[in-house]
């Protein structure tokens, strides 16, 4: 084998495993750093803000039972409230998913005042893995976008970034 293909057997191997890496060979994410995730349940949008400015906008689907914040474990709806992305999770799953912060302590005492759990594993997630894409509001209480928005969504924002769902 010659020096020059070596290199170009390589280059090449670079190049399919940095693609293995960055999701079917998507570049990282390089704009602004989003600092804000704002969810508005009524209007089944999500926004990705940098400071005031509104860098992305996506349709959303929510839990199955969705008007009123989140109580219990089972109830069918998504929490409303100031969280943070607490980490991400590449085998989740439904496609790619972003952890919330919820219960918060509030929440978990009022639930256990009720005799209840509070409930958990809260995401912003793409579409079930073992199932084809769903429609209307389906999910346990997560926030779920297609898996392209996902694989997006994944890339830009962080772990510590504060997300506030609104009814």
């Amino acid at each position: 084998m010659t020096a020059i293909l070596r290199a170009i057997l390589v280059v090449l191997s670079f190049v399919t495993l940095t693609g293995c890496l960055f999701g079917g060979g998507d570049r990282p994410y390089t704009g602004p750093a989003i600092t804000l995730i704002e969810v508005h349940k009524a209007d089944r949008k999500m926004y990705l803000l940098s400071g005031s400015e509104v860098v992305k906008t996506y349709d959303i689907q929510l839990g199955g039972n969705p008007i009123g914040p989140k109580q219990f474990e089972g109830d069918g709806k998504t929490p409303e409230g100031a969280y943070v992305i607490t980490h991400r999770n590449p085998r989740s799953a439904y496609h790619l998913s972003l952890g919330i912060s919820y219960p918060n302590t509030a929440q978990v005492a009022a639930a256990k005042a009720a005799g209840k759990k509070p409930g958990g594993d809260i995401f912003i997630h793409g579409q079930p893995n073992r199932r084809g894409a769903r429609g209307g509001d389906w999910t346990a209480g997560c926030i779920a976008v297609s898996n392209r928005e996902i694989e997006e969504i994944y890339r830009m924002v962080n772990p510590g970034t504060v997300i506030r769902i609104f009814p």
